[in-house]
C-alpha cells in the first residue's frame, strides 16, 4: 500500500508544471548561456574555427556537464547559434544587452537582445 501511494504521488507530481521563486530557472539559464559561450568562444581562439559540436570542446571541468546538457548548440557557417534549454528545472527566458554578443561568432539564439541604456553599466 505505501508504494502504491509513492508512485501515485510521484505521477501525480510529474504532470505539474513548477515554476520556482525568484527567477532561479533564469539565473541558472543565464551562467548555462555563459559559460557555453566562454568555452565555444575559446576553442575558436585556440584551433581557429568554431567547434563542430560540444563533443570538440577541451579541457571541460566536471561542473561544465551541467551546461553542456542545458544548451543546444550548432555549428552555423562562421559562427555559430546556442539556445539555452533549461535553467534549473525549465526553460528559462533570458534577456541580454545587445552589447554582450558584439565580437562573438553567435549567430541565432533563443535569447531576447535588449537595447542598452546610454551610460548604463556594461
Amino acid at each position: 500500500m505505501r508504494s502504491l501511494l509513492t508512485v501515485s504521488l510521484l505521477l501525480m507530481l510529474a504532470g505539474c508544471d513548477f515554476e520556482f521563486p525568484g527567477g532561479i530557472d533564469e539565473k541558472f539559464g543565464d551562467q548555462h548561456f555563459k559559460s557555453a559561450v566562454s568555452a565555444i568562444e575559446l576553442h575558436k581562439v585556440r584551433t581557429g574555427e568554431y567547434p563542430g559540436s560540444l563533443d570538440d570542446l577541451e579541457y571541460l571541468g566536471d561542473w561544465d556537464m551541467i551546461w553542456v546538457q542545458s544548451v543546444g548548440y550548432e555549428k552555423s557557417g562562421d559562427g555559430y547559434n546556442l539556445y539555452v534549454t533549461r535553467g534549473w528545472a525549465g526553460e528559462p527566458s533570458l534577456k541580454l544587452p545587445e552589447g554582450y554578443r558584439g565580437g562573438l561568432g553567435l549567430r541565432d539564439s533563443n535569447v531576447t537582445w535588449v537595447p542598452e541604456e546610454p551610460g548604463g553599466d556594461h
